[in-house]
């Protein structure tokens, strides 16, 4: 008997109340308690020791969840891991307790890990020891396959008739001790997920699509960690409003300023300093901190300590020498906006029109996002310095280059050659 089929038989997990009429669709089963009950918290190295070999014996592929402190906490650490696995039953760790987690990932290598959205969590799994070398991703499965909503929650509910509750989605997860009910809607969290991994790989055979997924989640499990964003503060939000290049010094001074801060008291940099503050600053390029307290985001409850500091931010970029001042935008590495095309060279944005049109209706007959089918800056890159002998083996070298995977190439590089050859006929 299955997870999903043991939780159907388990009349507690289910609401009160009679079943629906024969003509009406069954609601959604919700999913109140564990099976097993909510495991204890891991939080010492004898009670990993138990769970590592309690999930070297286990069975299958292994269910894997991670939590954060998104919007509380400096970065993207983890502060709660959710395993299960047939044989072991679940587990929740505390990184805090365990922050190495060297051993687990050790005793579960060769296995099949199971996440939902598998690219948000593995950069904090991978920090504490935990890298999958073979995965399968329920989120990526359900786009393939063509779902329309891909949460976790929705997918339960469509693919398995259950309902996850919710509520605790965005708490601050580096709470201690944390509450039962955060437990409860943790562990829940991968209660199915090797359920609905089963029904998924069915649904992607069924439409000829496992081995394409298969694909991309080699992609995902092989990927190198992505190396650091450059010039992090040209991504403040409202930066499209800086002009000038000594307003963007100054953004570039307080957003370094307010991530030591963020970073020292371990706290999410929005909490510190928002962006549209330092925005406004950028803008008006206070003289002193009296002024700098009738700004939005500087206001009255800020200590004359917090104001000095990003007063003296301020003065630290008017006081730059013009060769220091940063430059007006980011280098492209790729095309320019396919707005300009059409000014820029018109046969790329002929080759551009019918290379979206084409991919578009083959990803609707597809039934997956386009995205998914091949990324649009592939398709940008392509036509905008297509081969100069554009064959077929060309445009696949190409996207090859590009990154695409063997059944994208398949999929998409004879829509490519047609829209490269046509435009230009």
């Amino acid at each position: 008997m299955t997870d999903a089929q043991e939780t159907a038989a388990d009349t507690s997990l289910r609401t009160t109340g009679g079943a629906p009429p024969d003509d009406v669709a069954p609601a959604p089963i919700p999913l109140l308690e564990p099976r097993e009950g909510i495991p204890p918290v891991v939080a010492s190295d004898d009670a990993l020791a138990r769970v590592v070999a309690a999930f070297a014996a286990g069975t299958g592929p292994v269910a894997v969840d991670a939590e954060r402190a998104s919007g509380y906490r400096y970065g993207q650490r983890a502060y709660l891991v959710q395993l299960r696995r047939d044989g072991a039953g679940s587990a929740l760790i505390d990184p805090v307790g365990c922050p190495d987690l060297t051993s687990l990932g050790e005793a579960l290598r060769g296995s099949e890990w199971i996440l939902h959205a598998a690219t948000q969590d593995l950069p904090c799994l991978r920090e504490i020891g935990m890298t999958p070398t073979e995965l399968f991703d329920t989120e990526l499965a359900g786009r393939l396959a063509g779902f329309p909503r891909v949460g976790l929650g929705a997918m339960v509910e469509n693919v398995l008739g259950y309902a996850l509750e919710k509520g605790h989605s965005a708490v601050d997860w580096s709470t201690r001790p944390l509450p039962d009910p955060w437990l409860r809607y943790a562990a829940l969290d991968v209660e199915l997920l090797i359920d609905l991994r089963n029904a998924l790989e069915e649904e992607l055979e069924r439409q000829g699509k496992l081995e394409w997924a298969q694909e991309e989640f080699d992609a995902i499990a092989s990927a190198p960690p992505a190396p650091p964003r450059k010039d992090p503060w040209r991504r403040t939000s409202g930066m499209h409003k800086v002009r000038r290049r000594r307003q963007m010094a100054v953004v570039r001074e307080l957003w370094n300023a307010r991530d030591q801060v963020a970073q020292r008291r371990d706290i999410s940099p929005g909490k510190v300093l928002g962006d549209g503050a330092i925005i406004e600053a950028a803008l008006s390029l206070p003289p002193n901190t009296q002024a700098l307290t009738t700004l939005p985001g500087f206001g009255h409850r800020m200590g004359r300590r917090q104001l000095e500091q990003w007063q003296a931010a301020i003065d630290r970029a008017k006081a730059l020498p013009e060769a220091e001042l940063p430059q007006p935008g980011q280098p492209l590495l790729g095309p320019p906006p396919p707005r300009s095309w059409a000014d820029k060279d018109p046969a790329a944005a002929a080759r551009l029109s019918a290379a979206r049109t084409a991919v578009s209706e083959l990803a609707e007959r597809l039934h997956m996002p386009q995205e998914n089918l091949i990324t649009p800056d592939t398709v940008r890159r392509v036509c905008w310095e297509p081969p100069k002998n554009p064959t077929p083996d060309a445009v696949e070298d190409a996207l090859t280059t590009y990154g695409a995977r063997r059944w994208q190439i398949e999929q998409v590089a004879p829509l490519l050659l047609h829209a490269l050859t046509s435009a230009t006929a």
